[in-house]
């Protein structure tokens, strides 16, 4: 996967719009201060909304009117939760009543339920599955009840394997670091429900009925390489998790189709980098920016938008196995554009 141009705003060239809620729609309990109007210019331009996140914790009703408080009108059914995701493949495996003993939060609950499944919080012979998902208050009576039902055969699904979470005060542990107490006491790993892997995606769409989605999230590990799962394109906002370095060091299975600053570039044409090699030296440029790719090293010059320098520098990296994306080469380079 390479960075693409597109002559027309993306919100024009895909049917829906799927977007992640941490880091790019709101941080915390604030509005990323781009989201209310670029939700609304996206809709107001025929795109469909639904947001798509990995965090099982609240209810889908609950972020609709956190969403609709930030200035971002939602309703419960716009918003597609790992949670769903997860119940939904639990629900698939196992008959109506079944008890799933659920590690999380009242989101995690209430999906559960709404599956026509039993959640309970004690480890019996009877619960068929453990299903855990994000809950800031997370009790270690629950991790221990979990581990002592996966550790008895019981089926275990975690709603996403999140690592860390943008938060008012910084990044700060997730549903995956959570995960990692249960598999390592069990040695069992779960069945991901969430981003990167199909289902949660895969209910976005169905939920909006789109062929051609686009994905929008802040994380290379969950929105992007779940875009790069379902072949869709992908946007990565700036705005959350990932930094520049991060993206310049990016495997093929987490580059992005298109980069920003924030969810407004989903309203927004890009510019797509131009590469030409003569003989053993490469030229990368996009806006004011070009990049001289030589004998595994680069070197960027120019001025303008320092997001399309960005955008020039990771197509050149991207495109010559020989640069070290972590090298001094690359970091002087991210250093011009102020990084």
């Amino acid at each position: 996967m390479s960075l693409q141009a597109a002559d027309r705003p993306l919100n024009e060239l895909h049917d829906a719009m799927l977007l992640d809620l941490d880091g790019v729609v709101y941080i915390g309990p604030k509005a990323v201060p781009a989201a209310p109007e670029a939700v609304g210019k996206a809709r107001a331009a025929g795109a469909r909304v639904a947001f798509v996140t990995n965090n099982a914790g609240r209810t889908p009703a609950r972020i609709a009117e956190h969403l609709t408080q930030l200035g971002v009108p939602a309703a419960p059914e716009d918003v597609v939760t790992s949670a769903e995701a997860a119940a939904r493949l639990i629900a698939a495996r196992y008959p109506e009543g079944s008890e799933v003993l659920v590690v999380g939060d009242t989101g995690l609950r209430q999906a559960v339920r709404r599956m026509g499944l039993r959640p309970v919080t004690v480890s019996s012979d009877s619960v068929v599955a453990v299903v855990q998902g994000y809950s800031r208050t997370m009790a270690r009576d629950l991790l221990d009840q979990g581990t002592l039902a996966v550790s008895r055969g019981a089926f275990y699904v975690a709603s996403n394997s999140d690592a860390t979470a943008p938060t008012e005060w910084g990044v700060t542990p997730a549903n995956g670091s959570f995960v990692r107490v249960i598999a390592h006491a069990t040695g069992v790993e779960p069945v991901i429900a969430g981003k990167p892997m199909r289902p949660l995606h895969e209910e976005g769409m169905m939920r909006t009925g789109a062929s051609n989605p686009l994905i929008v999230g802040d994380r290379l590990d969950t929105d992007i390489e779940g875009a790069t799962v379902h072949g869709a394109a992908g946007l990565l906002v700036l705005s959350g998790v990932a930094t520049p370095q991060d993206v310049l060091a990016a495997p093929a299975h987490q580059r992005p189709r298109y980069l920003s600053w924030d969810v407004s570039g989903m309203n927004e044409p890009h510019p797509g980098p131009v590469r030409r090699v003569e003989g053993d030296t490469a030229r990368t440029e996009c806006g004011g920016w070009t990049v001289t790719s030589m004998e595994g090293t680069v070197r960027l010059s120019g001025e303008g938008d320092r997001l399309d320098g960005l955008r020039a520098l990771c197509t050149a990296v991207w495109a010559d196995e020989t640069v070290d994306p972590s090298g001094s080469s690359a970091a002087e380079a991210l250093a011009v554009l102020g990084w």
